[in-house]
């Protein structure tokens, strides 16, 4: 993903917000002195979510083996089938009016009807607040329109429930790497392929990252 950095910069509302929301999920960052880069333009974006087509869910399989196989597994074919049964287990929903409105939020995003979408997901949380595939969805579409606050506020509540989450840990440090964090962008990545070695692009991230944060090794 491209990240660019515009001359315009946020008002100091969503500024203040960042902060207080970095500040519970241990990442704060020195933005008190400082007001953050605008974010890209409005071309589609997501953050890390499941992919298209998933497994029936293994119930004889629960997280703690998965997460143990996902990071013992030999090679990238390995880890995305495990990583699929994963999505499965998270994207399960609690309950058949969940799945109504789950189902409903995304035929609003298919027909780019953002807003609606996070008034269906808001009604889902309400319901089920302990479904993590609801914050997630809701904070990837936050990303999606540039508020940054309210995206990160989700991945934090994600977090809550599910530290592990390598979606969200992925999510976090591209935030970072847009607000021009990348000291914080580089841990949230770290703790990301720490959970799944096997993530796409973030290996890469990281390597830049490192050198541009902690120097080149002599």
């Amino acid at each position: 993903m491209a990240v660019r950095f515009l001359a315009v910069s946020f008002p100091f509302a969503r500024t203040l917000c960042l902060a207080l929301v970095l500040g519970a999920t241990g990442l704060t960052p020195a933005l008190a002195q400082k007001e953050l880069p605008a974010p890209p333009g409005k071309e589609q974006k997501k953050l890390p979510e499941a992919p298209a087509k998933l497994p029936k869910v293994d119930r004889s399989k629960n997280l703690d083996f998965l997460f143990g196989a996902l990071k013992a597994a030999p090679d990238e074919a390995s880890a995305k089938h495990v990583e699929a049964r994963i999505w499965a287990i998270w994207i399960q929903t609690p309950s058949d009016t969940a799945s109504l409105l789950m189902a409903r939020a995304k035929t609003a995003v298919d027909a780019q009807k953002i807003d609606i979408a996070i008034k269906l997901l808001d009604s889902v949380i309400k319901l089920r607040p302990d479904y993590i595939e609801a914050w997630n969805r809701r904070a990837t579409l936050y990303y999606m329109q540039n508020d940054y606050g309210r995206s990160l506020a989700d991945i934090r509540e994600v977090l809550i429930r599910e530290p592990r989450h390598f979606g969200a840990l992925a999510g976090l440090g591209m935030i970072m790497q847009e607000v021009g964090d990348e000291k914080r962008a580089l841990e949230a990545y770290r703790k990301a392929l720490a959970v799944n070695p096997h993530l796409e692009k973030i290996p890469e991230q990281v390597k830049a990252l490192t050198e541009k944060v902690e120097g080149r090794d002599i």
